[in-house]
């Protein structure tokens, strides 16, 4: 199947075989009914396994060029999962821009559990291999990163991890299946928060892992069982639903985006702006080779460097909605520094080029034009 059929009927039944839905239903159970002890229909409890979230899981592996999924309660609980996968005196190498709740898990808990972690740039593959020692045992990559729309070369860091026999990890929630497949281009792990461009709708919360190997498969499986961190099988549905659109939803996500990111570009309140596509953006080529398109998601400082200007500016949007979060039908703006990455200290933030002019805009399906005019009254 190509890309379009795949969000559809990847990894599906054509039909449920209890009644013919087309739809795979929604089965709001906790339990199910054995004949005998250890006799059922392949499911016992709902923290195990549930038929409305095996389609889901299914249907993820599906788009990824996948073998095995995984869903999970939210982006985190998934990144939770594959930390457990390590010991004590481990190390991983990881992305220095990268979303603060992943920073916060890294720092603030596995750290804690005597994880070292290494946050560098990771625009240079080669340049991070002074950073993996023994000890390493995992590159954690997010490319467009959070909020800079910095570009990771992954086939290039797929060969420094092979190089040294470490797993590479993928967060391709800006991206998602739709513009990139880092598993097609070396990856181990593909990771998703299903929370933005899968479920598409602002109206969940899930994660998800996607990989090849079945021992890594059978080991995040476990983890998933053992500790729990499951979502329940109507947001299960709801991102099986969502799925379906992908492909039409990040056509316009990435159309929008370009028209949003030219009109910025010559904006003359405009300090910087972020966005792959941009021919003057670092590592553009590298962006134009693994990806489709470039995305819906745009980051640019106001001149002056001024945090009250940028909060003036997001305070003063009509269509874009000042809220948390990305990827829904909706265009959304955000203010890092104070909302999705004010848990990474000033100093850091400011030393990676999250300053607080930064301004993030997660551009919607909406009409071009309606945006475009909105942005100019805010700048106005």
């Amino acid at each position: 199947m190509k890309f379009n059929t795949k969000t559809i009927h990847g990894g599906q039944e054509n039909t449920d075989p209890a009644y013919g839905s087309v739809m795979q239903p929604i089965y709001q159970t906790s339990t199910y009914s054995q004949t005998s002890p250890g006799q059922h229909k392949g499911f016992e409890y709902s923290r195990s396994g549930n038929p409305t979230r095996s389609g889901l899981e299914q249907a993820l592996a599906s788009i990824e060029n996948g073998k095995h999924g995984l869903a999970f309660g939210s982006g985190l609980a998934a990144i939770d999962a594959v930390l457990k996968m390590l010991k004590p005196g481990d190390e991983v190498v990881s992305t220095s821009d990268l979303y603060g709740g992943t920073y916060r898990l890294f720092n603030s808990i596995f750290k804690g559990f005597g994880i070292k972690f290494h946050f560098v740039g990771m625009q240079d593959s080669e340049a991070i291999e002074k950073y993996i020692n023994p000890k390493t045992k995992l590159i954690w990559a997010e490319t467009p990163s959070n909020p800079l729309m910095n570009i990771t070369d992954i086939s290039a860091l797929s060969e420094v991890a092979k190089k040294h026999k470490i797993l590479l990890a993928v967060d391709n929630t800006f991206a998602t299946a739709y513009l990139q497949k880092p598993l097609d281009l070396g990856a181990d792990i593909v990771m998703h928060s299903a929370t933005k461009y899968l479920g598409g709708h602002s109206d969940l919360v899930l994660g998800s892992l996607v990989v090849n190997d079945e021992k890594l498969a059978e080991q995040l499986y476990f983890i998933q069982k053992a500790s729990g961190g499951i979502p329940g099988p109507m947001d299960c549905f709801l991102v099986l639903r969502g799925i379906k659109t992908l492909h039409l939803r990040m056509q316009r996500h990435s159309e929008n985006g370009r028209a949003v990111a030219e009109f910025l570009k010559s904006h003359p309140k405009v300090e910087n702006l972020y966005w792959p596509g941009l021919e003057d953006h670092p590592n553009h080529e590298i962006a134009k080779r693994q990806m489709k398109d470039f995305g819906g998601m745009v980051s640019f400082t106001t001149k002056g460097n001024s945090k009250q200007n940028a909060i003036r500016f997001v305070e003063k949007l009509k269509i874009f909605t000042l809220a948390e979060s990305l990827g829904g039908v909706e265009s959304l703006a955000g203010h890092p520094a104070t909302m999705t990455h004010a848990s990474i200290p000033k100093s850091e933030r400011e030393k990676l080029g999250v300053v607080d002019s930064l301004i993030r805009l997660s551009v919607g399906i909406e009409d071009e034009e309606d945006l475009l005019k909105d942005l100019e009254q805010a700048l106005a």
